[in-house]
């Protein structure tokens, strides 16, 4: 069985309202808490860092899905939106919306429509950072998918 380690230095000289940074293999950015929230709004913040692994382990896991299927396209591309619920001073991740965007070829039948709506529910119950939040963040799915014109 493989394992592998991330690591993840976090830095943080100032009270709530201060910015740090964190520093992690390629990713190095400020962070601070958003000016939703009453932060500052400097660099990125928790809430768009779980959005974005969410959003690019599922994107991953659905082209890699696709590849291995032999299911052609011309592009994919998707919108997410993440939605934190406050009540009583109680932030909690509530959900997680994610609006892919499959483009076929042109000469696509209606087996490669079919095929690219269930890869697009089954990348989302495999992608690990989905089962990570399973039970805690509701995640949703927006599909679209359409072909190419000749």
């Amino acid at each position: 069985m493989a394992k592998h380690h991330f690591y993840l230095k976090a830095n943080w000289p100032g009270n709530r309202n201060d910015v740090g940074d964190i520093k992690s293999g390629r990713l190095e950015t400020a962070v601070s808490i958003p000016k939703e929230m009453d932060g500052p709004g400097e660099g990125t913040n928790p809430d768009e860092m779980l959005l974005g692994a969410a959003a690019t382990c599922y994107i991953i896991t659905l082209a890699a899905m696709m590849e291995r299927s032999g299911l052609d396209k011309e592009d994919l591309h998707m919108e997410s939106e993440g939605i934190v619920d406050v009540t009583n001073g109680v932030f909690t991740y509530q959900k997680i919306i994610h609006r892919p965007f499959i483009l076929l070829k042109p000469d696509a039948a209606e087996t490669d429509f079919t095929l690219a709506r269930k890869l697009a529910q089954k990348a989302e119950s495999s992608c690990m950072i989905s089962r990570a939040v399973q039970g805690n963040v509701e995640m949703e799915l927006e599909v679209e998918v359409k072909a190419a014109r000749a």
